[in-house]
C-alpha cells in the first residue's frame, strides 16, 4: 500500500489507479459515488479551484481517522469530492470549512436523488434564480422603495402573512408607469451559476419550473432564457399604461408553491425521491417540505432550520454536485 505522507491526496486520486492507500498514517480507500459505503457518515466538499486542496488536504488529515474518498465529476468547472467516515465530523471541523468562500461541506444522507434519471427541481425566483427581490426594485423605480423593502425582509423572516404583505406591496405601487416591468427585465441579474445548474440537470431530462410569488413577467422572461418547462407567479394588474396596485387571480403563495411542486411531478410522472426544490425564504418552507429533497439556497434561517441541506456559501452549481450519478 503506497504511502502518500508527503505527496498530495489529489494527485493520487487523479493520476492513480490504485484503490488503497497511506496517508499521514491514516488508511484510506477510493470509491465511485455510486458505490458508497453503507453505514458510514457521507460528506460532500465542492471547492471553487485546485488551490483550495490545500486546505482540504490539511482538513482531512486533522480529521484523525481512516477514510474512503470518491471524486466527484460534474460538467461545472467546480470541483467536488466525498469522503465516507466512520465517525461524524466534529463541530470545530465543520466550523474551519465555513469560513472559505470557495469551499463548502454537505452532510449528505446515504439516499440521494440521480442526477442522471429524470426528476424536477422546482426554484423561487427571487434571490433563489436572481440576485435580487423584484417587487423591491420595481418599488425603487416606482419611488416608493424604502416602504416596500422593509415589509419584504419582514415577510422572507416569516414575520408576515404572505398574501397579506404581497398586497401591500403592490398596493404602494399604484400610479407607477407599467413600462417599468419591460425595463427590469432586460436588467435581471441572474443568480449566479443558475445557468450552468440549469444546464447540467437539462441535459440528463429534468423538468425545471419556477413557483414564485413575485410576477408573471419575469418568470416568463426567465422560462424563455433557460428553456424551463413551466413558470408560474402572481399578475400585476395594469390599466392604461400604469399600474393599478393590484395583483389579479390566486396569489402565488407559500402552499400554492408546494402544490406547484406535487402537481408537476404527477403530470410529468416523476418518481418518488426524484422531487426537488431550492428557495431561499420563509414562504418557501412548504414547498422545500413537500419535496423529497429540500435545499436552502443562501437562505433566511427558518427555510435553512426546514431544508435537507443548505448551501451557504458557493452559487448553484453546487446543486449537481448533491446529487448521485449512478
Amino acid at each position: 500500500m503506497k504511502s502518500l505522507t508527503e505527496a498530495s491526496i489529489f494527485s493520487w486520486l487523479r493520476d492513480e489507479t490504485s484503490p488503497k492507500c497511506v496517508f499521514n498514517d491514516l488508511r484510506v480507500t477510493r470509491y465511485l459515488e455510486a458505490d458508497f459505503p453503507k453505514g458510514a457518515y457521507r460528506y460532500r466538499l465542492v471547492y471553487l479551484q485546485r488551490a483550495d486542496e490545500v486546505l482540504l488536504m490539511q482538513w482531512l488529515m486533522a480529521l484523525g481517522q481512516d477514510f474512503s474518498i470518491a471524486v466527484i465529476h460534474r460538467k461545472s468547472a467546480n470541483n467536488g469530492i466525498e469522503v465516507a467516515l466512520k465517525q461524524p465530523v466534529s463541530d470545530d471541523a465543520v466550523y474551519q470549512l465555513s469560513q472559505s468562500n470557495t469551499i463548502e461541506l454537505f452532510d449528505l444522507p446515504e439516499s440521494l436523488p440521480v442526477l442522471n434519471k429524470t426528476g424536477i427541481l422546482v426554484m423561487d425566483m427571487d434571490s433563489t434564480a436572481i440576485q435580487i427581490e423584484c417587487i423591491d426594485e420595481l418599488a425603487k423605480m416606482a419611488g416608493v422603495g424604502k416602504a416596500v423593502s422593509d415589509v419584504t425582509e419582514r415577510a422572507m423572516q416569516g414575520e408576515l402573512d404572505f398574501e397579506e404583505s404581497l398586497r401591500a406591496r403592490v398596493a404602494q405601487l399604484k400610479g407607477a408607469n407599467a413600462g417599468i416591468i419591460d425595463e427590469l427585465c432586460q436588467a435581471l441579474p441572474l443568480m449566479p451559476g443558475l445557468v450552468e445548474m440549469t444546464q447540467e440537470l437539462q441535459s440528463y431530462g429534468w423538468y425545471l419550473v419556477l413557483a414564485s410569488g413575485g410576477f408573471t413577467a419575469f418568470v416568463h422572461y426567465l422560462k424563455d432564457e433557460l428553456s424551463l418547462d413551466a413558470a408560474f407567479a402572481n399578475e400585476l394588474v395594469i390599466d392604461n399604461g400604469h399600474l393599478t396596485g393590484e395583483v389579479k387571480g390566486q396569489v402565488v403563495d407559500a402552499q400554492f408553491k408546494a402544490d406547484t411542486l406535487m402537481n408537476c411531478a404527477d403530470q410529468w410522472g416523476i418518481a418518488k425521491g426524484q422531487r426537488l426544490a431550492i428557495g431561499d425564504g420563509a414562504n418557501d418552507i412548504p414547498m422545500i417540505q413537500a419535496a423529497d429533497f429540500g435545499v436552502a439556497f443562501h437562505a433566511k434561517p427558518k427555510l435553512a432550520a426546514a431544508a435537507d441541506i443548505a448551501i451557504r456559501n458557493i452559487d448553484l452549481r453546487a446543486l449537481p454536485f448533491l446529487l448521485i450519478f449512478v
